[in-house]
């Protein structure tokens, strides 16, 4: 319980929290930002770590002067996290992919929803993978199900790296640019939850299409 409460705590004061990282460790922070990214992305057991909300706080902190942080250095090192991440989880989709489908569950993975988000990759192309990078929990998952399923590597390559250039460099600009400003960050907690809303609405708008969708005539 504790280790919840203190989960949450750095996850809504996510900037304070780095700024402590970075009086303490110095330089280090590029690795620790590094380890992070490339943990949520890389393993598909880690869903929960935060991505959209720790790219905003790193350009944010990078934006104070006193950190000597350098937002394009942190940009670049994160884009090389999370391609990095892609692909060790889409090949360990490639290794396990198959096990799963033998079984009906394996951890919080179920065979339905493999093959649910494979019929997804072929009804919407790779602009899945593009879509993915900007959903919570779905980007952890897609790279492992885009290995496990019919997706070869040469395409997924392309659309994951489009994903990451547009990614890491979008929210941790909006940071640079946006996260000093006095009403941002007397109000953190209610951007982190701003950020987490908006990128869930492609899945609630998901749901509810199908949810409400009129069935096919026979």
């Amino acid at each position: 319980m504790e280790f919840l409460t203190q989960f949450i705590d750095f996850f809504l004061h996510l900037d304070k929290h780095l700024f402590n990282i970075v009086e303490q460790y110095g330089t280090l922070t590029y690795v620790i930002l590094f380890l992070i990214v490339f943990t949520e992305t890389g393993l598909v057991i880690m869903p929960l770590l935060p991505g959209d909300s720790l790219l905003f706080a790193a350009g944010a902190i990078a934006a104070n002067e006193t950190t000597g942080l350098n937002v394009w250095l942190i940009i670049i090192i994160l884009i090389i996290a999370a391609l990095l991440g892609d692909n060790v989880n889409y090949f360990m989709g490639k290794t396990f992919g198959g096990q799963i489908k033998k079984r009906e569950k394996i951890l919080f993975l179920k065979r339905e929803y493999l093959e649910k988000t494979e019929a997804f990759y072929e009804k919407h192309g790779g602009s899945t993978v593009i879509m993915a990078r900007f959903i919570p929990i779905v980007r952890t998952v897609a790279p492992f199900v885009a290995g496990a399923g019919s997706m070869n590597y040469s395409r997924y390559i392309v659309f994951c790296i489009v994903g990451a250039l547009l990614w890491v460099p979008t929210l941790t600009l909006l940071g640079y640019f946006f996260g000093n400003m006095e009403i941002v960050k007397k109000n953190f907690e209610l951007v982190i939850f701003g950020i987490i809303g908006i990128s869930i609405l492609p899945m609630i708008f998901s749901y509810l299409k199908s949810r409400f969708a009129k069935p096919s005539a026979a």
